[in-house]
C-alpha cells in the first residue's frame, strides 16, 4: 500500500470515527426530532384558581417560542392538567403524564402539599420535577430528592428577612401571626420563629386557618383582641384579601407583614381595597407590571406586546403572569442547554448549574443560580412596601442566608 493510499485510509476512518460522536443524539421519553414534551399539574380550579395564571401563561409563552422555532428545531409539546389544587388529583395527574404521556419532565408545579404528594414517586422514578412554585424549604435537598428543584425562594428565608426586619425598626412590637394551617403556613411560621430568635416571645398572638375556610374573618377578629401592633400573615390570595379588608373594617391599624406569595394588586389588594392595602410590608424578586417605576422599561413593552398577542383576554396587570413567564424562561434556557442530549439526567444537570441568569423582569441585581450541593435559586430579596399605586422598593436587596 503507497503512502499515499495510507494517508487516505487514515483520513476516512478518522472522519468516519468522527461522524458517529458530531451527530449522536440521545433522547430520553417524550423527546424526538421535532418535540420535547413536558407536562404539569395545575390549580385552574379549585379554593387556589387564582394561581391558574401561572399555567395559562406559561402554556402561552411556550406558543411564542414554537412560533420562533422551537428549541433547537424541536417544538415544545407543553401538556397542562387541572387538579383543582387537590393532592390526589395531583397524583392523578402525575401518573397519568409519567406514564401514559411519557413527557421527559415535570414543570412549574404550583402548591406545597399537591407536590409533596408526588414527591417520593417522581424522585423513585427519576423524573426532572423542576422549578416548583413553592418556597417550602424541603424542596432544596440535594442528597434525598435529588430530582425536585424550586424556584420560588425559601419560606423560611423569607420569613427569616420579616424577622429581622421588625427586629431592627419596632423591637419592641407585640406581634400576631396569621397562618395557613399546613406545610405552607408552617414553615413560615417556623422561619419567623427563628428569626426572632430569643424575641420570640413577642409573638402575642397566632391563628391559622383551613384553605378550605369560607373567611378568616373570625380569626383577625381574635388577633385584633390580643393588642398587637403587628400582623404577619402567612396566607394565600383569597385569605390575603379577606384579612385585608376586616382588618381595614375593624379600625385595626396594626403594622402588617403578607407573604410574598399574596401581593398581586389586581389578584389581592383591588378585591380587598386599594386603600385599606397601604402601608403592608413584603418582599419581592420580580418586576410589577402596574409599578410606575418600570414604566419606561424595555421590559414593560415587550410584557405588555406579548399579553396582547397571547393572552389579549386577560389583564396584563396581573403580576401573577411575571413569575410564570420568569419560570418558563428558565426552563426553555435548560432545555436549551441540553443541545441533542435530551435525557431527563441531563435535564436534571443542566437545571443544577444555572449560572448568574438575570431575565429582564427580574428586579435589579437579582440573578438566578443553582450547583449541584445548593438548589435554591434566589439568593436575595428586596423589601417593599404598598404605598397605594405599587410595592416600592425598600432599601437594598436583603440575603436570604
Amino acid at each position: 500500500m503507497t503512502k499515499i493510499w495510507k494517508a487516505f485510509v487514515v483520513v476516512v476512518c478518522a472522519t468516519v470515527l468522527a461522524m458517529p460522536a458530531q451527530a449522536q443524539k440521545k433522547y430520553g421519553p417524550g423527546v424526538s426530532d421535532t418535540e420535547i414534551k413536558i407536562g404539569q399539574t395545575m390549580a385552574y380550579s379549585g379554593p387556589a384558581s387564582s394561581y391558574g395564571a401561572l399555567g395559562k401563561v406559561q402554556a402561552a409563552y411556550f406558543k411564542m417560542i414554537n412560533e420562533q422555532g422551537g428549541i433547537n428545531g424541536r417544538k415544545i409539546n407543553f401538556i397542562s392538567l387541572d387538579d383543582a389544587f387537590s393532592p390526589p388529583k395531583t397524583v392523578e395527574g402525575v401518573r397519568r403524564l409519567i406514564e401514559q404521556e411519557n413527557v421527559l419532565a415535570l414543570f412549574g408545579m404550583i402548591g406545597t402539599a399537591s407536590n409533596a404528594a408526588v414527591h417520593r414517586y417522581v424522585n423513585s422514578k427519576k423524573i426532572p420535577h423542576l422549578f416548583i412554585t413553592s418556597g417550602a424549604t424541603k424542596w432544596n435537598d440535594p442528597k434525598d430528592f435529588p430530582w425536585t428543584l424550586p424556584f420560588y425562594p425559601s419560606y423560611h428565608s423569607e420569613a427569616v428577612i420579616y424577622a429581622k426586619h421588625i427586629l431592627a425598626t419596632k423591637p419592641g412590637a407585640k406581634i400576631a401571626v396569621l397562618f395557613q394551617n399546613d406545610d405552607y403556613g408552617k414553615d413560615y411560621l417556623k422561619g419567623f420563629k427563628e428569626g426572632l430568635g430569643a424575641k420570640a416571645n413577642m409573638i402575642v398572638a397566632e391563628a391559622s386557618y383551613e384553605l378550605s375556610d369560607p373567611t378568616v374573618d373570625s380569626q383577625i377578629i381574635s388577633l385584633k383582641a390580643s393588642g398587637a401592633d403587628v400582623l404577619v400573615q402567612f396566607i394565600l390570595n383569597k385569605a390575603a384579601a379577606q384579612a385585608i379588608r376586616k382588618v381595614h373594617d375593624l379600625g385595626w391599624r396594626p403594622t402588617r407583614y403578607l407573604s410574598s406569595t399574596s401581593t398581586s394588586i389586581a389578584a389581592v389588594l383591588k378585591p380587598a381595597g386599594i386603600d385599606k392595602a397601604v402601608g403592608i410590608y413584603s418582599l419581592a424578586w420580580y418586576k410589577d407590571p402596574v409599578a410606575k417605576q418600570w414604566e419606561n422599561d424595555p421590559w414593560l413593552k415587550e410584557h405588555q406586546a406579548f399579553m396582547k398577542k397571547y393572552l389579549p383576554q386577560d389583564d396584563a396587570t396581573q403580576s401573577t403572569y411575571v413569575p410564570g413567564v420568569l419560570i418558563a424562561q428558565t426552563m426553555v434556557q435548560v432545555l436549551k442547554a441540553c443541545g441533542d442530549e435530551l435525557t431527563r439526567e441531563n435535564v436534571l444537570k443542566q437545571a443544577t448549574t444555572l449560572k448568574d441568569l438575570q431575565f429582564p423582569g427580574l428586579l435589579p441585581g437579582i440573578k438566578l443560580n443553582t450547583s449541584p450541593a445548593d438548589y435554591a435559586m434566589l439568593h436575595a430579596l428586596q423589601m417593599v412596601q404598598f404605598d397605594g399605586t405599587q410595592w416600592a422598593r425598600q432599601g437594598e436587596l436583603m440575603s436570604v442566608k
